[in-house]
């Protein structure tokens, strides 16, 4: 039986890497360059690339803050390249007093989502300073702008993190890879009750990406008892894919590829919510013009 697929795909979690060094210079965030973005860059031109050959309409470039830090001026030109397939998302240091006003800066640019990396692959510990009142301005500001923010983070963080989300209900927040829920004890995926609980915020959407559909294959776990699981707690509308890609190995096609088989187990309806519908909810710029 040939499974129907989404019209529409787009990516929510790609990044890109120049190799113009003096135009775009280094400045990973803790002053140590993420493996991937040193081995394995990928740049505009071959993004836009990869995106053709895998069938993918649009993007939401997520700035490679383990590469660049808060210089978002790589993402922030591939938008105005190209500004009908792509949207950015920026990162800026929301503790600093000037957090609003750069925030306005990457909006000015033409950048459309912000995104806060407190846990990743160069940070091995959760940062602490989430909910950092410092922190309130920023948040301010994105909800006035109707900024949705991306959050890399552990579950650990989930507690600081549901403090925000009360203080600024307003504020869409997106968490990369579903903030690394534990799925090996299967149903009723107990070790993932933190997620799970944030079901009941309608402002907390989750990123679905390679690492979760891996994972809903191991121990116990099971593509269909967890889709479904996420699905009934969440609802589509709240899910969408991202690549993660080149951060996470193999080609963009393959990524998307995994996406699908794993995903197969919903109905199409739900696949077009998180295959581009989500998306289009979190950053109107990607919508389809009329």
């Amino acid at each position: 039986m040939t499974l129907t697929m989404p019209a529409t795909v787009i990516d929510i979690h790609p990044h890109i890497i120049s190799s113009d060094l003096a135009r775009y210079p280094r400045a990973p965030l803790g002053g140590r360059q993420s493996d991937w973005s040193a081995t394995r860059p990928v740049s505009l031109e071959q993004l836009v690339a990869a995106m053709d050959g895998a069938g993918i309409a649009k993007a939401a470039i997520v700035q490679a803050s383990t590469c660049y830090g808060h210089d978002n001026s790589y993402v922030a030109d591939a938008v105005s390249a190209y500004p009908e397939r792509f949207t950015g998302v920026f990162s800026v240091d929301v503790l600093a007093p000037d957090a609003p006003a750069r925030m306005r800066f990457w909006l000015d640019r033409g950048l459309t989502g912000m995104r806060l990396f407190t846990f990743g692959s160069t940070m091995s510990e959760q940062a602490s300073w989430l909910d950092d009142p410092k922190s309130y301005p920023a948040w301010s500001t994105a909800a006035e702008r109707g900024l949705s923010i991306c959050m890399q983070m552990s579950a650990a963080a989930i507690p600081q993190l549901t403090a925000m989300i009360e203080r600024f209900p307003s504020v869409k927040v997106v968490l990369d890879h579903m903030a690394r829920p534990v799925l090996q004890d299967g149903e009723p995926y107990a070790a993932a009750a933190s997620l799970f609980g944030l079901s009941r915020y309608p402002n907390v959407y989750l990123k679905l990406t390679a690492r979760n559909f891996i994972e809903s294959k191991s121990g116990k776990a099971t593509p269909e008892s967890f889709f479904a699981r996420l699905v009934a707690e969440f609802g589509a509308e709240r899910l969408a894919w991202g690549s993660n890609y080149p951060s996470t190995e193999g080609t963009l096609p393959t990524l998307l590829a995994l996406a699908r088989d794993t995903l197969a187990v919903l109905p199409l309806s739900d696949r077009d919510w998180i295959f581009a519908k989500t998306a289009q909810v979190l950053y109107p710029a990607l919508a389809d013009k009329e």
